[in-house]
């Protein structure tokens, strides 16, 4: 697959069914400047929670999982603020 812009979103990837939600409204957050979708493999432990979480910082931001049944795809997120997208992540997906 080429790499491509569109948005905040620099597709280098295929996305997890159901990862353009969670993208969408990471799209929102005043603080992410980019979003890179990244690998996807299979999470051997078995089916865990679904959703996005943050695993942890990177050098330009954040690392988080997508989490789909026994499915995982990483997710980079690039900003400028990593505690207030800390925040706002915090705020956005755990209520």
């Amino acid at each position: 697959m080429p790499k491509y812009r569109k948005g905040k979103v620099k597709l280098e990837h295929h996305l997890l069914e159901g990862a353009e939600e969670y993208i969408k409204k990471l799209e929102r957050l005043q603080s992410v400047r980019t979003i890179i979708p990244g690998r996807i493999f299979r999470n051997q432990k078995g089916r865990g929670q679904k959703g996005l979480f943050l695993k942890y910082e990177t050098p330009s931001g954040w690392k988080l999982l997508l989490k789909n049944g026994s499915t995982v795809q990483e997710i980079f997120v690039v900003t400028d603020d990593k505690e207030l997208f800390k925040g706002e992540f915090l705020t956005k997906f755990n209520s």
